[in-house]
């Protein structure tokens, strides 16, 4: 299966980033990137927060590293909840984060999966081994990056 977000920069007009899901490898943390995107998650979350990526933002950018968002609940990568449960197990899928495009679940440690996701920039050696791994495909183009990012989920 495949997912998409609208990301619109600095005012600029959304390009649209589709992701690849493993839904294979990794069904849980698929499923869950998925319907974060589509907003189709029933309910909200513990604190009162709709269950999705619509209106959140990119909080946090590395150059030449990486992207990072889906923190819907505080904006700063504290926040935010699966749609399994607050957190979810890892799936044991391991990769190492070997290029530049991969999507990939931004955690605190093991089996602490929320919401929050990373898409590297950049092969990241001392990232191996840590992320399950889904992968990113752009389309209609790539969208320049600065430091604060709107996403958009349709």
């Amino acid at each position: 299966p495949r997912a998409w977000l609208e990301v619109a920069i600095d005012g600029a007009e959304a390009k649209r980033v589709v992701f690849a899901l493993y839904a294979d490898t990794v069904p849980k943390t698929a499923e869950n990137f998925r319907r974060l995107c589509t907003g189709e998650h029933p309910g909200t979350t513990a604190r009162g927060k709709p269950f999705h990526y619509k209106g959140s933002i990119l909080h946090r950018m590395i150059p030449g590293l990486m992207i990072q968002g889906g923190d819907f609940e505080n904006a700063n990568g504290t926040g935010g909840e699966s749609v399994w449960s607050r957190r979810f197990a890892d799936e044991g899928f391991r990769d190492p984060v070997s290029r530049r495009g991969l999507l990939c679940m931004a955690n605190d440690g093991p089996n602490t999966n929320g919401s929050n996701f990373f898409v590297s920039f950049a092969e990241a050696e001392h990232l191996h081994r840590r992320w399950d791994i889904l992968e990113c495909e752009r389309t209609r183009g790539a969208p320049k990056l600065s430091a604060r990012l709107q996403t958009f989920c349709v």
